[in-house]
């Protein structure tokens, strides 16, 4: 799963990055190197303005837009089951009554710095459990990820009609199985969207029939060549942050996933 990242970028330089022509920002968010879950985070997606009778204006423009990181389906009777839907499964996304809608005209490209995943060591904590390791997980040329993701727009039920926060804008993480060396530190892993791809992905015109071989279209991080190295343990508290928790230590194991700090999966 992908379930904490990095994201210190500014929107001018993700605008920039992801060719952001409209961007929907009241404000920045703050640089964060500890991302959790129901964090608000940037997401790029691709929209079409409305006409009064709600038909489609315009192309899509490809925006910049704050969303809370977990999705909440349209049908939820309220905002706490995002928390639990912070990844979706690439295998089912296309089934599941959460993500099926989302994914027919609402994706969308979560940009991180990179991800954390934690590694099961040989060693024991004072429990006798096994301790476990985190990694952070990064481009080796300092370009941003372009997480795949899925977002959703709900009506809060609670709220009047004229309530200007009576709708919340969501999101989640694609992920897929993760297999070779990445494999030895988590077993899941997120979706990529590379460059020139980006279009297809956000386009929410596309043809249902045309939406498993645009699944198929996107990387696994581990072949994208990314570097992992272990950082320190304060990311696991999430009132933890600063660029000190994306900073690589020392790090042995009887059984490493890899050999030396960052290596290319």
């Amino acid at each position: 799963m992908c379930g904490r990242y990095a994201s210190s970028r500014s929107p001018e330089d993700l605008a920039e990055e992801f060719e952001v022509l409209d961007p929907r920002l009241e404000r920045a968010i703050a640089p964060s190197w500890n991302v959790a879950p129901t964090d608000e985070v940037y997401a790029v997606m691709e929209r079409a303005s409305r006409d009064a009778e709600g038909h489609q204006a315009d192309e899509p423009t490809r925006q910049l837009r704050a969303l809370r990181w977990g999705l909440v389906p349209s049908w939820a009777k309220d905002a706490s089951i995002g928390s639990r839907m912070i990844n979706a499964r690439m295998e089912t996304v296309a089934e599941k009554p959460a993500f099926r809608k989302a994914f027919a005209a609402r994706r969308c490209i979560v940009p991180a710095d990179g991800y954390f995943e934690w590694y099961e060591t040989q060693q024991k904590t004072a429990k006798g459990k096994p301790r476990k390791q985190p990694f952070f997980i990064t481009s080796g040329d300092g370009s941003s990820l372009a997480m795949a993701g899925l977002y959703e727009i709900w009506r809060d039920p609670s709220k009047p009609e004229d309530a200007e926060d009576r709708f919340r804008w969501t999101c989640t993480i694609l992920t897929t199985e993760a297999t070779d060396d990445l494999g030895r530190i988590h077993d899941r892993m997120p979706l990529l969207v590379e460059p020139e791809r980006r279009h297809d992905w956000l386009d929410p015109r596309t043809p249902a029939a045309d939406l498993p071989g645009l699944l198929q279209q996107l990387r696994p991080a581990q072949q994208t060549g990314l570097t992992a190295y272990p950082v320190s343990t304060a990311v696991g508290n999430v009132a933890n942050n600063g660029p000190e928790l994306v900073e690589p230590i020392p790090f042995t194991d009887a059984e490493e996933p890899d050999e030396g700090q960052g290596t290319l999966l």
